[in-house]
């Protein structure tokens, strides 16, 4: 007669990122930072070298719309420079 199990296999090491709820703590806390770095924006003396450059945000918003772009260009490179899935056999 068998035990019955107790869950999970234990003898596994288990990080702290293996627990969703640390995983939704580190993207709460970067959402936050990113909010508080945002919102920095506000308080400093810009020295722009353009006038858009003196925007509030401008950076911020500068970054995430290239990123999206870079990520979106990647996608559309990959159907160019894609290989058969047999290509090395």
């Amino acid at each position: 007669m068998s035990s019955p199990s107790k869950g999970p296999d234990t003898s596994e090491k288990r990080y702290w990122l293996d627990e969703p709820r640390n995983v939704d703590r580190l993207v709460r806390g970067l959402f936050i930072v990113c909010g508080l770095l945002f919102l920095a924006d506000l308080f400093y003396d810009k020295h722009p070298h353009f006038a858009f450059e003196a925007w509030f945000g401008f950076f911020a918003w500068f970054g995430f719309f290239f990123c999206v772009a870079l990520v979106l260009a990647a996608k559309e490179l990959r159907k160019l420079v894609r290989r058969d899935e047999d290509y090395y056999d």
